[in-house]
């Protein structure tokens, strides 16, 4: 079970092979940061931004999560829109298991 409670049914092609490959990263932490994210954007996503996150997906598991968490910077060319709106989406202020 991938954890996506997005159907896939409403999808073209393309989105359709990007949910999957976001919800099948092989790291589980990433598959929930990019998955989640996909669940939620990758009906609105442009063209243009459907690019961006294909590069996203392509990055290394322990890299991308390094980047998400802060832990190492981001280098300019993954510094996009994109990259911010993944990161800003999984933010919290407070635990989440409250």
């Amino acid at each position: 079970m991938s954890g996506s409670t997005r159907s896939s049914a409403d999808l073209d092609p393309r989105r359709r092979k990007i949910l999957f490959r976001a919800w099948h990263r092989g790291m589980r932490e990433m598959d929930l940061i990019m998955g989640r994210f996909a669940d939620a954007q990758i009906g609105n996503l442009t063209d243009a931004e459907l690019d961006e996150f294909e590069r996203l997906i392509e990055v290394l598991d322990r890299d991308l999560l390094s980047w998400v968490t802060g832990e190492a910077q981001v280098p300019e060319n993954y510094d996009t829109d994109v990259f911010r709106r993944l990161k800003a989406f999984h933010q919290h202020d407070k635990p989440i298991h409250v």
